[in-house]
């Protein structure tokens, strides 16, 4: 067990330190120099260590409005506690042998079936047989019936989404080195097909036409600056509490934070990119042949980045009005909260997706869709995890978390005792 705690905490859920010894472990058995081994550890540990700081820094601007909106909500529905932090306390044990049971079943299905995914999103496997135990609980499941049920479900879904995803991922990379490993999944696929059928790959996201004076409005950096200013500033306006400050100087310095997020987030995609898969080569060859890596979504942001504002801001507009709707009419029974951060990833993803079948109305329409299976999923898993994680899925649901969640449930119920 403490092998098994060392490991979980200091490499799986280590995301640089995996990648680069996975990174390491290509290299080698290409029959790369030591140097050349070293080198490329370090540069996609870098990579990943960058892509981190970005995301944290998009992280720590959207937070605050989620945060804001947690607080119109308190005690209008959700049961104190019901969060990760409560949930593993009781069941990190189960969660940490899921995760260890499920990985190897994860490079089994890679090894000796047509799905050749290795799924590398590091937090990521932690956090799908942490939801399928919390279904499992729910349930009624318990012991080793839990954890193998838990496990064969994260398994599953790190083999077979990523590879359903793969050509959607490829049709907007144009590179067929990897996939998406991301719970993004069923977001993304929805924006996907919908552009398929009414887009118009003609007209890109990335094809605005601006007049020379404004040429810096065609920086991606520059438009999420300017779009992050413009959400605090009408959150702020409605939502008091927010900023304790000045909101416009509050809100300016968050747009920047944003804008500059944007940059360290990509350069890490980049690094990142040119350094893992090159040496995931040596894992495909040798280990598992013809097998690709399934990685973070923010990998696919370099592609298409206006893409990820147009979407962040469709569906946050979009999937907000339906929160209100269903807030008004009570309809799931619980008070829902606007997804700012699922808005920005998953929804950023699907329309990168949508983007790639449908040009900027497949972008458009497909991340429509996308906010609005969003709001109706995190509604019914917020009434499945009613006794578990109902808080922690409000925040951060509304996305495969909340869509394969109820599914294990149901399943479990058949070996245990639903409640």
């Amino acid at each position: 067990m403490f092998v098994l705690d060392f490991i979980t905490a200091n490499i799986l859920r280590n995301p640089p330190v995996l990648l680069g010894l996975i990174a390491g472990l290509g290299l080698s058995l290409q029959g790369k120099a030591f140097t050349d081994i070293v080198k490329g550890m370090l540069l996609a540990a870098f990579g990943m260590i960058i892509l981190d700081t970005g995301v944290g820094m998009l992280v720590g601007t959207i937070a605050p409005i989620n945060g804001a909106f947690q607080s119109l909500s308190a005690g209008a529905g959700a049961v104190e506690g019901l969060n990760d932090v409560t949930f593993t306390q009781l069941h990190g044990g189960e969660v940490g042998l899921a995760m260890l049971v499920a990985l190897i079943l994860h490079l089994l299905i890679a090894r000796f079936s047509p799905f050749k995914i290795i799924f590398l999103t590091g937090h990521m496997i932690w956090w799908f047989p942490f939801i399928f135990v919390a279904a499992g609980v729910e349930a009624g499941l318990s012991g080793w019936l839990l954890v193998l049920i838990s496990a064969a479900f994260s398994a599953l879904y790190w083999s077979i989404m990523p590879f359903v995803l793969r050509k959607y991922v490829w049709a907007v990379t144009d590179d067929q080195g990897f996939t998406l490993g991301h719970p993004t999944g069923i977001l993304s696929l929805v924006s996907g097909f919908v552009a398929s059928k009414v887009g118009n790959k003609a007209k890109s996201t990335e094809d605005f036409k601006v007049p020379a004076a404004l040429s810096f409005f065609r920086e991606a950096s520059i438009i999420g600056a300017i779009v992050i200013f413009v959400l605090w500033i009408v959150v702020g306006i409605i939502i008091k509490s927010l900023v304790a400050g000045n909101l416009v100087m509050e809100s300016i310095n968050q747009g920047l934070r944003f804008g500059a997020g944007l940059l360290v987030m990509l350069t890490g995609v980049r690094m990142l990119i040119s350094q893992i898969v090159p040496a995931f080569k040596g894992i495909s060859d040798k280990l598992v042949p013809n097998a690709i890596p399934a990685l973070d979504c923010p990998v696919i942001f370099n592609y298409r980045p206006n893409a990820v504002i147009i979407g962040f801001i469709v569906a946050m507009v979009v999937s907000t009005i339906l929160v209100l709707v269903c807030n008004t009419l009570n309809v799931f029974g619980v008070m829902l909260i606007p997804l700012v951060i699922t808005s920005f990833f998953e929804c950023g993803s699907a329309a990168v997706i949508g983007e790639g079948q449908g040009g900027l109305r497949g972008c458009i329409i497909g991340t429509i869709c996308a906010a609005i299976v969003m709001v109706v999923i995190v509604g019914i898993s917020a009434i499945v995890y009613s006794g578990t994680i109902q808080n922690w899925m409000l925040i951060f649901g509304g996305n495969d978390f909340s869509l394969f969640g109820p599914i294990a449930r149901v399943i479990g119920g058949l070996f245990g005792f639903a409640r």
